[in-house]
């Protein structure tokens, strides 16, 4: 890395990732690892942003059609437009071979998957975060009912008619994560040797085995919730502790440090591989990062979350003069 970038190391930069990507060096990062917004806009012209977070400055996350919102298929695209511009960059930051994995909405997944393969990418595979406690975001009709201009009986009939008929948002419970990957340079092997990126690293075990430690082959499903044997032995990793958010996170949507932690094992082969994450949000990814030995480029608009991620990292105790702040 040059000299600026040398100064990026380590650090949460508080700042649109779109004017700060430019400023990193070609092929100089590892891995990206992040959980970007999905939406630009308000859905609706009467939701407050107080109420439901907004994304007019990349750094709020919105996952599903909250009740009483209005369905916009139009924001699909202009992601899609975004989230292309932010992949191209991503691009050519990271290194020949270098991976780039990106959580996602289930409905928005097919534009955001798009998106890194029209940014020259190659789309490796698609992995899912399974859990079971969510909750349904579906409306009854009852309320629009109470507005028709009939009488009360013929309300209470179309009532017990649509009994169970909901608004289409049935419970979510898994959330997909792109993996994708920067062509390498001529073959596997000559990539590894000369970037120290390019393969996945399958001794990184998961699940729960019958004796301690063991555990099965990587696979492209994983969750942090004991759910059954059968899934618990093939996809578990290990639960949030209690006290890994924090009680001083604000943030809404705090992504299993176990979860990061596994995809930086996974695809990282040594410990000078730098992790960016250009919306780190609380900063779980560059949390698992520092805590793996690894470096880590972080970058978040919202100054509110920056200080989050900065009280979490400063939690680890590794580094007891670090500075993890850079204002841009």
């Amino acid at each position: 890395m040059n000299e600026k970038n040398e100064k990026m190391l380590n650090k949460i930069l508080c700042g649109d990732a779109e004017k700060i990507l430019p400023e990193i060096e070609d092929c100089s990062i590892d891995l990206v690892l992040t959980d970007p917004p999905y939406f630009l806009d308000k859905m609706d012209n009467h939701w407050s942003h107080k109420t439901v977070s907004t994304l007019t400055d990349y750094c709020r996350t919105v996952k599903s059609l909250p009740p009483v919102m209005k369905f916009d298929k139009e924001q699909g695209k202009r992601f899609y437009k975004w989230f292309l511009k932010i992949s191209k960059e991503l691009q050519r930051v990271l290194k020949p071979g270098g991976f780039f994995f990106s959580f996602s909405s289930p409905r928005l997944y097919h534009r955001m998957a798009s998106a890194v393969d029209d940014a020259g990418f190659l789309i490796r595979d698609c992995f899912i975060w399974l859990y079971t406690q969510n909750q349904p975001k579906a409306m009854s009709l009852n309320h629009f009912i109470e507005k028709l201009n009939c009488d009360g009986e013929t309300k209470n009939e179309l009532k017990e008619r649509l009994n169970g008929w909901k608004t289409p948002q049935i419970k979510s419970c898994f959330e997909p994560i792109v993996l994708a990957q920067k062509e390498c340079e001529k073959t596997f092997l000559n990539n590894i040797l000369k970037h120290n990126v390019g393969l996945l690293n399958t001794s990184v075990k998961i699940g729960v085995g019958e004796r301690v430690g063991e555990g099965m082959f990587p696979a492209n499903v994983v969750t942090t919730q004991e759910i059954s044997e059968a899934v618990d032995r093939c996809f578990l990793l290990p639960k949030p502790s209690k006290d890994e958010k924090g009680v001083f996170n604000t943030h809404r949507t705090v992504k299993p440090l176990a979860i990061c932690e596994h995809l930086i094992k996974l695809t990282t082969f040594s410990e000078e591989a730098v992790v960016l994450d250009p919306f780190v949000g609380s900063g779980t990814t560059a949390v698992a990062a520092k805590k793996l030995g690894r470096k880590f480029v972080g970058i978040d608009s919202n100054r509110e979350y920056v200080e989050v991620a900065l009280r979490r990292l400063e939690k680890l105790g590794r580094q007891k003069n670090a500075h993890f702040w850079q204002e841009t």
